[in-house]
């Protein structure tokens, strides 16, 4: 979607692909060219899931709660270890490690025994990243927990 002020529509001032005019866009109903039908059918989901769920506000207490759920066994954990300061800290991909490398192995089976995947860590951190993203239910992040409890 392209919101764009009428008033500067064809004044580029230079040459651009056609593609990019969007008076051309505009002339032609929006159909100057093959829509991405699939991306605009993804982004309507998405956005039907986003509203029928409580909006943006809502999407943002449920990933809050994601968070504070799995950083707070991090903190109280003495098996894991943030890679970051805590005002620093996202809320959509969480990157830790464990204090005891030779704990590796068991953590590694529990988690995939538990259906856990893509647990695996950034490339350039090493160590483990969970991604929290709108999708992920909570009930996915008590699981990580859950298994993060056991190691000891």
């Amino acid at each position: 979607m392209v919101c764009v002020k009428k008033d500067i529509l064809g004044k580029t001032g230079r040459n651009i692909p056609s593609y990019l005019d969007y008076s051309l866009h505009i002339k032609k109903e929006s159909m100057f060219n093959t829509p991405p039908v699939f991306p605009v059918y993804a982004t309507l989901l998405t956005l039907q899931h986003l509203e029928n769920n409580g909006g943006i506000a809502a999407a943002e207490i449920r990933n809050e709660a994601k968070a504070k759920l799995l950083y707070g066994e991090i903190d109280s954990n003495p098996m894991f270890e943030t890679f970051c300061k805590e005002e620093d800290r996202s809320l959509m991909n969480v990157s830790f490690k464990l204090t005891d490398e030779s704990k590796k192995e068991e953590f590694d089976n529990a988690w995939k025994a538990a259906g856990i995947n893509g647990l695996n860590g950034h490339r350039s951190l090493g160590g483990y990243r969970a991604s929290l993203y709108n999708a992920l239910p909570i009930e996915s992040v008590q699981v990580l927990v859950e298994v993060m409890n056991s190691i000891k």
